[in-house]
C-alpha cells in the first residue's frame, strides 16, 4: 500500500504524494533537509513518481521549470524550512511570467517554533508575494478521516490552479512537528485496517488543460482527455469581439501578423494555425527567432524573418506602415519593431488565451482571449485543425532550396484581394528576400570565430527536431537577427518571462531530462551564474551539448550607451571573470572542447550524443563582435 501509516507525518505526506500521482504528477524535484523529511520519504517511496534529488535550491527550481516547460505538466518542487525556500524565488517569478505550471511545497516549523529563534525558521507564509497563482498554508498534520479529506481536496485544488485559468506556480507551506522520521506510532498504525484506499481516492483522475494553445488554457479535462478541442464557429465568444475583429481584418489591405516568443506544447499545430490565418488574410507574418515558426518555414509562405533589419531603414519602415497588427502572444525581442509599432500606432489585436496583459507599448490594443489554434478554425473554417496525431511531414531544405516564395499572382494565395494588398505583401516579400540574401552572403564569407555566425549556422546544421535552450542577453538577440528560416522542426526554449540569466544551465538540463539530445546556446556569464547546475549531471537521463560563447564578459553591455564610459564600464558592467572553462568542466566531470574553426563546429553538431553533458567552447572578442553588429546591422536593408 502506498499510504504510510507509521506515524501522523508519514500518513499525511503519503496521502499528499498519492493524491498528486493520481492527478497526473510524474516528477518531483527534492532538495535535502530535515524539516521536509516526511515529504521526501513519501515521494521517494511512491514508485509512480520520478523523484530527483538536487542539492542547490535555485538550481533545483530551474531544473523543475525546464521539465515543466518541456512537458506542459506541473512538476513538484520540495524544500526544507528557512532560507532554502527563498532560493526558489527567481524560478517562481519566471514560472509566473512565462506561464509554466509548478507546484511548490516548502516544509516549515510548527507555529509554536516561529518568531522565537528556534533556528531555521523564517516567515514563509506568502513568501513569494503575488507571484503564485494561489498559495496557502496547510493545517497541522492530523489522522482523522475528515482532515485527510481536507488534505486530498486542497491538493487537488492546488493542482488545478497550476493550470487554470492560466498556468503558473502554486505554493503550499506545510508545517511539521516532530518526529520528522518514520518512527512507528501504534495509534496511527491501527488506522490502516480502517482505511479504504479506493473509496478514499474515488473520483480523482488526471486533470489537464483542454486547449492546444500556448500555454494550455481552460477548460480543464478529466481522465486524460486529449488537447485537440477547438471552438465551434457558433460559439458565443465569436459573436462578439472575435467575430467583429475578423470582419475588420478581412477588409484591411495593410495588415501584419506578429508572432512573438513562444514555446507551445504542439509547435506544428501552432505554426500551421498561424499559417492558416496568414494565408486567409494574405498578411505577412513577422516571426521572432524564438518562435517555432522559423523552423517550420515551408508551412508559411508569408514568413518574414528579417523585420528587425528591414525596419532600420527609415524609408522602408514608413512604406511598410500597417493599419492593423495581429500580435500572437508576447511581442518579439526586437527594439526596432517595438519602436516602429509605437511610432506608427496600428490598431493591434493581441491573441492569447491567458489573462495576462501583453501590451508593454500601451497602444490601441484589444486583447482577444483565444488561442491561435482556435482562431484559425474561425478565420479559416474550411481548413480543419490538426489533431495531435497528424503531421505535415515538412522535409528539410536542401542546399539549393530557398525559403522564399515566388512573386504573388493576382489575387494572392488567400483569394481575391485588392491590388493594394498584394503590393503591400509583395513589398514585404521582396525586401525579405534581399535582406536574407545580404545576410547569408556576408556571414557565409566569415572565416574567423565571431558570435553572430553561431546562431546563423545553428539554424542550418542541427539535427531535425533538436530542442535548443537559448540563454538571455546576446544569444537571444543574435537568434532574432540571424536565425535562418528552415524546415528542421527545431524546438526553441528560453526563459523570457523575466528575461534573467538565473538558472540558465539548470533549465536547459530540465528540458534535456528524458528528452532527445538537446543544445544550449549561452554566453560565459550566464553559464557561470549557474554552475551548480552541473551537480545535476549524475541524475540527467539524456544529453545536453552546451555551446559556450566565451567573450569574457557581458557582451550585451557592449551594445549599450554605457559602453562609452570606461571606467567604470569594464569592471562594473562587462565584469570579465577570466575563468578556465576546461578546468571548471573537469571539476564536474563534464566533457570540454575548444572549437576554433567552423568545420569542426559543424562536425561536432552533425551527430549529438545520447548521454552526458559536453561543452563546446568558442572564444570570441566581445568588442569585435559588437563592432561587427554596429557596422552591419543597419546596412543589410536595401537602400540603407
Amino acid at each position: 500500500m502506498p499510504i504510510d501509516f507509521r506515524n501522523t507525518n508519514t500518513l499525511w505526506s503519503s496521502i499528499l504524494a498519492e493524491t498528486l500521482q493520481r492527478l497526473g504528477l510524474t516528477t518531483a524535484v527534492i532538495c535535502p533537509g530535515s524539516r521536509s523529511a516526511p515529504l521526501t520519504i513519501a515521494f521517494a517511496q511512491n514508485h509512480n513518481i520520478e523523484s530527483i534529488p538536487v542539492l542547490d535550491e535555485r538550481s533545483a527550481s530551474f531544473f523543475a521549470l525546464g521539465i515543466a516547460k518541456k512537458s506542459g505538466l506541473p512538476v513538484a518542487l520540495i524544500c526544507t524550512s528557512g532560507t532554502a525556500a527563498a532560493n526558489f524565488y527567481p524560478a517562481i517569478i519566471e514560472a509566473r511570467e512565462s506561464r509554466i505550471p509548478l507546484l511548490i511545497f516548502t516544509a516549515d516549523r510548527p507555529p509554536e517554533l516561529r518568531d522565537c529563534h528556534a533556528g531555521q525558521a523564517i516567515d514563509q507564509v506568502k513568501i513569494y508575494g503575488n507571484y503564485p497563482n494561489w498559495q496557502a498554508e496547510l493545517a497541522m498534520p492530523a489522522t482523522s478521516l475528515e482532515m485527510l479529506g481536507y488534505l486530498r481536496q486542497t491538493i487537488a485544488y492546488a493542482w488545478e490552479r497550476t493550470q487554470f485559468p492560466t498556468p503558473g506556480p502554486v505554493h503550499l507551506n506545510i508545517p511539521f512537528r516532530d518526529p520528522l522520521v518514520p518512527v512507528s506510532d501504534i495509534a496511527v498504525e491501527a488506522l490502516e485496517t480502517q482505511f479504504d484506499m479506493e473509496d478514499f481516492f474515488a473520483g480523482l483522475e488526471p486533470i489537464v488543460a483542454g486547449e492546444i494553445s500556448t500555454p494550455p488554457n481552460p477548460p480543464l479535462l478529466r481522465g486524460g482527455v486529449g488537447r485537440g478541442s477547438a471552438i465551434e464557429p457558433s460559439h458565443p465568444l465569436l459573436k462578439g469581439g472575435v467575430g467583429s475583429a475578423i470582419k475588420q481584418w478581412q477588409k484591411c489591405s495593410r495588415g501584419i501578423i506578429i508572432a512573438g516568443v513562444a514555446q507551445p506544447q504542439f509547435p506544428e499545430q501552432y505554426c500551421r494555425a498561424i499559417a492558416q490565418i496568414s494565408q486567409s488574410l494574405n498578411w505577412p507574418v513577422l516571426a521572432e527567432g524564438l518562435s517555432p515558426l522559423r523552423n517550420y518555414a515551408q508551412l508559411n509562405p508569408h514568413l518574414i524573418s528579417t523585420y528587425d533589419l528591414i525596419l532600420r531603414n527609415g524609408e522602408l519602415a514608413d512604406k511598410l506602415t500597417p493599419e492593423i497588427a495581429i500580435q500572437i502572444g508576447d511581442l518579439p525581442t526586437s527594439k526596432e519593431l517595438r519602436n516602429w509599432l509605437d511610432k506608427t500606432q496600428p490598431k493591434r489585436y493581441i491573441i492569447d488565451p491567458s489573462h495576462h496583459n501583453f501590451d508593454p507599448l500601451h497602444g490601441r490594443t484589444i486583447h482577444l482571449r483565444i488561442s491561435p489554434e482556435n482562431l484559425a478554425t474561425v478565420v479559416s473554417p474550411q481548413v480543419p485543425p490538426l489533431t495531435n496525431t497528424q503531421s505535415t511531414q515538412v522535409p528539410p531544405l536542401t542546399n539549393t532550396q530557398s525559403t522564399q516564395v515566388p512573386p504573388l499572382t493576382k489575387g494572392g494565395l488567400g483569394g481575391v484581394l485588392t491590388s493594394e494588398s498584394n503590393e503591400y505583401l509583395q513589398l514585404w516579400h521582396n525586401t525579405e528576400t534581399k535582406v536574407r540574401q545580404a545576410i547569408d552572403q556576408k556571414i557565409s564569407a566569415i572565416q574567423n570565430i565571431i558570435e553572430p555566425k553561431v546562431s546563423w549556422l545553428l539554424s542550418q546544421i542541427l539535427p531535425a527536431g533538436t530542442p535548443i535552450f537559448i540563454a538571455n542577453s546576446m544569444p537571444v538577440r543574435d537568434v532574432e537577427f540571424f536565425w535562418q528560416p528552415n524546415n528542421l522542426k527545431i524546438q526553441p526554449f528560453f526563459n523570457r518571462g523575466a528575461n534573467g540569466i538565473d538558472g540558465t544551465l539548470s533549465t536547459a538540463l530540465g528540458i534535456s531530462h528524458r528528452n532527445q539530445s538537446c543544445i544550449m546556446l549561452t554566453g560565459d556569464l550566464a553559464l557561470l551564474h549557474d554552475t551548480n547546475g552541473f551537480l545535476i549531471k549524475n541524475k540527467l537521463v539524456g544529453h545536453l551539448t552546451i555551446i559556450l560563447i566565451n567573450n569574457n564578459g557581458g557582451g550585451i553591455f557592449e551594445m549599450l550607451p554605457v559602453a562609452k564610459f570606461d571606467p567604470p564600464f569594464e569592471e562594473f558592467f562587462a565584469t570579465p571573470q577570466d575563468i578556465n572553462f576546461a578546468k571548471l568542466c573537469a571539476t564536474y566531470g563534464v566533457e570540454h572542447e575548444i572549437i576554433d574553426d567552423w568545420e569542426l563546429f559543424q562536425a561536432k553538431l552533425s551527430f549529438l550524443p545520447n548521454r552526458g553533458i559536453r561543452v563546446l567552447e568558442l572564444a570570441t572578442n566581445r568588442r569585435t563582435d559588437a563592432k561587427w553588429r554596429q557596422d552591419n546591422l543597419s546596412k543589410f536593408a536595401p537602400g540603407s
